[in-house]
């Protein structure tokens, strides 16, 4: 049996203050590999906060999240930081390209913040990743050069750059048209059927979220459901 690529137990997290905010709560849950994931829920109800923590992007008041059957409790920043370099990729709504840099350069910066390879491979990776997405052509444009749609593209490219097992996303199609929602999607899709990647997605989208494997539903910072989607091609 495959173990767990991110597992959360019993996960808080709480805003202090006058007036203390539960964002999660007690949440337990376990991501698997090659697992097409959508987390859903009203607006404010914890769905991004939830990603946060799973990405180790935040750190919860309570509880813990393994990575791989570890814990991450204890981890010092740097640790942390290291585990999202290696294990983890992250799209975000906006796409949080350098606007100073060309979309090779961006594509580049999570090989380069690793360390592992020469500059020349580096830059040999980043330019595959985007020729494997069809932007090839558009490899010495800045982001500013680029459509909404591309950019977004450049994003999943620069998450997959030190080719993390685990993609995690925050409303990655939320501020794109049809089309382009429609391409990221499928591309996104594609990273688990081709890729052999495991993708866990934050959407409002729900006409999105009944064509992903399983969907994670947090209604006020609780696990409200956590279900598999009769999804043609689906992994049992």
């Amino acid at each position: 049996m495959s173990t767990a690529l991110i597992e959360a137990r019993g996960v808080t997290k709480v805003l202090g203050g006058i007036v203390p905010v539960t964002l999660v709560q007690d949440i337990d849950l376990s991501i698997m590999p090659r697992e097409f994931i959508a987390i859903t829920g009203p607006s404010g109800s914890g769905k991004s906060s939830l990603l946060y923590l799973l990405g180790l992007l935040d750190i919860p008041t309570s509880g813990a999240v393994l990575i791989d059957g570890h814990s991450t409790t204890a981890m010092t920043e740097d640790a942390r930081a290291k585990v999202r370099l290696t294990r983890l990729g992250f799209v975000f709504q906006f796409h949080f390209l350098l606007p100073e840099f060309s979309i090779t350069e961006n594509v580049a910066l999570p090989m380069r913040a690793l360390g592992k390879l020469s500059p020349r491979a580096i830059t040999a990776r980043a330019e595959e990743l985007l020729e494997s997405f069809g932007l090839g052509d558009h490899r010495h444009k800045t982001p500013d050069q680029l459509s909404g749609g591309q950019r977004q593209r450049v994003a999943v490219a620069r998450a997959l750059a030190n080719d993390p097992p685990v993609i995690l996303a925050d409303e990655p199609t939320g501020s794109l048209d049809s089309v382009s929602t429609t391409q990221v999607f499928g591309m996104l899709r594609d990273l688990v059927a081709l890729r052999g990647k495991t993708v866990v997605a934050v959407t409002h989208d729900l006409n999105l979220a009944a064509q992903m494997h399983r969907r994670i539903h947090v209604v006020d910072g609780r696990l409200a459901k956590d279900e598999k989607v009769a999804v043609s091609g689906a992994p049992s």
